[in-house]
């Protein structure tokens, strides 16, 4: 049984700024241990957009506490599986989901947006949302933090979390510009909503190219007709662009594939319509510390693994449960709490990013020669009488990157406020 919190002042109020997964479920937890969590939010609602996200391992697991488990279940993406094509439009090799998202049975894949709002309707009536909104200047004056807000507001909260992705404004605004801790995996990454012009219905259909990657999907729960478009191409330095330039980053991505057959032509042609439209450079975030004083990053803001992990969102969600149940377990104690939190988190966060670094340069082979490589292995893998044995090795590794962060029973824990 763990100890009960230490007698502390404890930290009550907090902000978070971000509402997308570890927003809403740090302030889940938060609220359960009795912290009074705010969300600030710059959309003017709960982002719905997105790509599919993998919840594997402690994800699961934290879901399951958290009590969602069964909503996310009914959410699933529910995909029969996947295949590459030639240029000509030729089923390559196709493989079933269980290979094809190298998943164990109890792992699923949701919609980023349908996770954001299942968790958002749990937490709405017990956590304070303000959208619209952003922070404008933090002063942490060891007592508390004094806060600015973009639309003038002021406000005073005990502690403040930045919840707000790989470009992370709590982070610029406390530890200062990304450039100091973003490192650029070699590649770019685009995903946008468009017409469904392969007609698939849950599946998933790729094509590759020296240096690029293309993938089209529709899930059980797409909008009729519609399915996401992923582009991946590689780039060795960055991009001049800054990460807000829609108009910018839609040229970027026309002239990365110009040129190009297949599909290509008409698939980045839907960009121009799409009001979905997602491109960034695949990176990852290396700091020393995630917390300065009262002020504490999480998820991509602290140690974004990049899409290539495949992890980010269950690190966002074993995230905000570690950080929330460590502070409660310190009595509030900020400084204990946030300690013991990068402690469990970190190992996790590293073997991860290993990973991402690992398969990025497998995302966008180089030649054609190592593609045709790729196919053949693909094409012959279900017909070869290993296939459960390289079934088992490929998930045996994601799976060691899904369960890498220790999950404390901190359940037991009183709530904030109410140990003698």
């Amino acid at each position: 049984m763990p100890a009960k919190p230490r007698t502390a002042r404890p930290s009550r109020t907090v902000l978070i700024s971000g509402a997308s997964v570890a927003g809403p479920a740090l302030a889940l937890w938060l609220h359960r241990y009795g912290f009074v969590p705010t969300v600030v939010e710059k959309a003017p609602a709960v982002r719905t957009g997105g790509y599919k996200v993998d919840l594997r391992g402690g994800a699961i697991e934290v879901c399951d506490r958290m009590g969602v488990l069964d909503e996310v279940r009914a959410h699933s993406t529910d995909m029969d599986g996947g295949s590459y094509v030639d240029s000509a439009g030729r089923t390559v090799g196709e493989l079933p989901a269980e290979i094809f998202g190298g998943r164990e049975a109890q792992d699923d894949e949701i919609m980023r947006g349908d996770l954001a709002r299942i968790l958002y309707e749990r937490t709405r009536e017990n956590v304070e949302y303000v959208f619209g909104d952003s922070v404008a200047s933090l002063h942490d004056d060891g007592a508390g933090v004094d806060v600015v807000f973009d639309s003038g507001t002021r406000r005073r909260f005990d502690l403040v979390v930045g919840a707000d992705g790989m470009h992370s404004n709590t982070r610029r605004l406390v530890f200062g510009d990304e450039r100091h801790y973003k490192r650029h995996l070699g590649a770019y990454i685009s995903i946008f909503t468009g017409p469904n012009r392969l007609d698939l219905t849950r599946w998933e259909t790729y094509h590759a190219r020296p240096n690029k990657l293309i993938s089209v999907y529709s899930t059980s729960g797409e909008t009729a007709g519609t399915a996401k478009n992923c582009f991946v191409f590689a780039a060795p330095t960055e991009l001049a662009c800054a990460h807000r330039d829609t108009a910018a980053q839609k040229r970027l991505l026309a002239d990365a594939f110009a040129g190009d057959d297949w599909e290509i032509p008409r698939l980045i042609a839907d960009a121009a319509d799409a009001d979905d439209f997602f491109f960034d450079s695949i990176a990852t975030i290396h700091m020393d510390r995630w917390s300065r004083g009262r002020v504490v990053l999480l998820g991509d803001a602290a140690h974004c693994t990049s899409p290539a992990s495949g992890q980010g969102t269950g690190l966002a969600l074993t995230g905000a449960y570690v950080l929330a149940g460590e502070l409660a377990a310190a009595g509030g104690d900020h400084v204990a709490g946030f300690a013991a939190y990068e402690e469990v988190m970190r190992p996790g966060v590293e073997l991860n990013r290993r990973f991402a670094e690992k398969f990025a340069k497998e995302m966008t082979l180089s030649s054609r020669r190592k593609i045709a490589m790729r196919m053949f292995m693909v094409r012959t893998l279900p017909k070869t009488p290993f296939k459960n044995l390289i079934a088992k090795k490929i998930r045996q590794e994601i799976q060691q990157a899904a369960n890498a962060v220790p999950l404390k029973e901190y359940a037991a824990y009183e709530p904030l406020g109410t140990a003698a």
